[in-house]
């Protein structure tokens, strides 16, 4: 394989990486959407965010993308009135987590979109290599 044809595949695949923890990320956020504490006023669960950087791979030159981190969000808490829940304060307030649906929602469809474009790279790479090998059949 060519060095060009490596590097992009290389690439691809870090942002395959990159967005696949990204999407599993957002699932979990979307999961505990309604993830109050254990206790009276106790703090629910706090939404995740994935942090990336770019990193030079010394063999390509290429710059790969990775997670640098998996960080909090802090945004504030929403209350809501529900004295029935086993998290109510004594005022029958209960935090709720801080994660928005439409905004994971929108994160799950970039980082969808992210993934599908570094699949077709990863595939149109693929494609080269291999009418580059019937070419030298031929």
């Amino acid at each position: 394989m060519s060095d060009p044809l490596q590097a992009a595949m290389k690439v691809a695949a870090s942002g395959l990486d990159a967005q696949s923890t990204r999407l599993r990320i957002v699932s979990e956020n979307m999961a505990n959407a309604q993830s109050t504490g254990a206790t009276p006023g106790s703090d629910p669960y706090r939404r995740k965010v994935v942090d990336f950087s770019s990193v030079l791979d010394r063999q390509t030159g290429a710059t790969e993308v990775s997670v640098e981190r998996i960080a909090t969000d802090p945004s504030d808490f929403t209350t809501v009135y529900d004295p029935s829940n086993p998290a109510a304060d004594a005022k029958g307030m209960v935090k709720m987590p801080n994660v928005n649906m439409i905004t994971e929602m929108a994160d799950m469809r970039e980082a969808n979109r992210s993934y599908e474009a570094n699949l077709q790279t990863i595939k149109q790479a693929r494609d080269l290599v291999s009418m580059t090998i019937d070419l030298l059949r031929s």
